[in-house]
C-alpha cells in the first residue's frame, strides 16, 4: 500500500473519531390545546338543568342554567338571558328574582342563563384588574358556551338575547360584534350606547360599584376600545334584527311601594332613591338610542315607560311585552 493511500486513510479516520455524534432528536409532542366542555351537570327539575362549563379563555369552570321546556322533543332555539351589574352570586338572578322559569315554562325554546358576571359588562378585558381578575365574557359566551348548548340541549343554532342594566349593554354589543349569532336583542333599562361622557361615566360608574376599574376594560377614555362596543358605531349590524328597548322615567309607582326590602339594602326611602336614579340614568341613555336607531331607519319596538325605577317589578313585566317582538326570529 502506498505511503500516500495510507496517510490518506488515517486522516479519514482521525476526522471521524473528532467529530462530535449528533444523537438523533425524538419527535416532539405538543399538549393538545384545552378546549371548552361541560365538566358536570346536575338536574334540578323537569325543566332545569345546571352545568358546570370548562371555559379555556376563563381558565374557570363557569355555572350556567338552561331551562328547557319539560317534555318538548325536536330542535328548538335558545335565548340567552344576561344580569345586570352586583350579582356575585352562581345562580342568575333572572331566576331567583325575576322568575325566568315560570315565564319560559310553556315556551319552546331553551334558555341559557350564565351567573357570576357581576361588573365585567359579559365582554372581553384588555387587562388583568385587582378586583375582577380578566374576564373573557364574549369569548365564552359566543364561542365556547354555544356549541355545547346545542349539543347538549338540542339547540337548533338560532339564538336571541336579552340583558338588563349591564347586560341591557352588553346584549347590544355582543349583537353588533358577533351579528350571525342572533336574530333578535332586547335591553332592559340598559345603557346600550357607550360613548361620550355621560354614557362612559355610567359605565365607569357601575363597573365601580362592583369595585373593577373599567379602564382595564376598554382602555382609557375615549377610547378605540369603547368605539368597539358602543353599537351607535355599527348600526347596520342591527339591520334586520329584531330589536326591543325598555325603561322607565324613574318616577315612583306602585310596585315600588309594593316592593319588598332587604333590611341589608338599606332604608326603603334611599334603595327607592337609588333606584329611581339608577332608572332615570338608562331612561335617558335608552331614549338616546332610540333617537339613533329612528334617525338611521333601523325598526325597534318601544317599551318605554312613564313609571318605573331600577327593579324587578318592572322588569319582569318588561320581559313579558319583549317577548312577541324576540320570538318573531325564533
Amino acid at each position: 500500500m502506498s505511503r500516500r493511500l495510507i496517510a490518506g486513510l488515517a486522516s479519514l479516520v482521525l476526522t471521524a473519531a473528532l467529530t462530535p455524534v449528533v444523537a438523533q432528536a425524538a419527535p416532539r409532542t405538543t399538549e393538545p390545546k384545552p378546549v371548552a366542555r361541560i365538566a358536570k351537570t346536575v338536574k334540578l327539575s323537569a325543566q332545569r338543568t345546571d352545568v358546570w362549563v370548562y371555559s379555556p379563555a376563563m381558565k374557570d369552570r363557569i355555572r350556567v342554567s338552561v331551562l328547557t321546556p319539560p317534555g318538548a322533543t325536536g330542535p328548538r332555539s335558545t335565548v340567552y338571558m344576561l344580569d345586570g351589574a352586583g350579582n356575585y352570586k352562581d345562580v342568575s338572578d333572572w331566576i331567583t328574582k325575576g322568575r325566568a322559569g315560570r315565564f319560559f315554562a310553556d315556551k319552546n325554546v331553551n334558555v341559557v342563563l350564565p351567573a357570576g358576571a357581576s361588573g365585567t359588562f359579559y365582554t372581553d378585558w384588555k387587562r388583568k384588574d385587582a378586583k375582577l381578575g380578566k374576564p373573557m365574557w364574549e369569548t365564552f359566551l359566543t364561542k365556547e358556551l354555544p356549541p355545547l348548548v346545542d349539543e347538549r340541549f338540542n339547540g337548533n343554532g338560532r339564538n336571541a338575547i336579552i340583558g338588563l342594566s349591564m347586560g341591557g349593554q352588553a346584549a347590544f354589543a355582543l349583537t353588533v360584534r358577533n351579528p350571525a349569532m342572533y336574530t333578535g336583542v332586547a335591553s332592559l333599562s340598559g345603557c346600550p350606547p357607550v360613548s361620550g361622557p355621560f354614557n362612559e361615566a355610567y359605565v365607569r360608574s357601575t363597573v365601580g360599584r362592583d369595585g373593577g376599574d373599567a379602564t382595564n376594560m376598554w382602555g382609557p377614555f375615549g377610547s378605540a376600545g369603547w368605539r368597539a362596543h358602543d353599537p351607535t358605531h355599527h348600526l347596520d349590524k342591527l339591520r334586520g334584527k329584531n330589536i326591543f328597548l325598555s325603561a322607565g322615567s324613574g318616577a315612583i309607582g306602585p310596585l315600588d311601594l309594593q316592593r319588598r326590602i332587604d333590611p341589608e339594602e338599606g332604608t326603603r326611602d334611599v334603595v327607592t332613591a337609588s333606584s329611581s336614579a339608577l332608572e332615570l340614568g338608562a331612561y335617558r341613555c335608552s331614549l338616546e338610542f332610540a333617537v339613533t336607531l329612528r334617525a338611521a331607519r333601523i325598526p325597534y319596538t318601544d317599551g318605554f315607560r312613564l313609571i318605573g325605577t331600577h327593579t324587578w317589578g318592572y322588569w319582569e313585566r318588561d320581559l313579558a311585552v319583549a317577548w312577541p317582538t324576540i320570538a318573531r326570529g325564533l
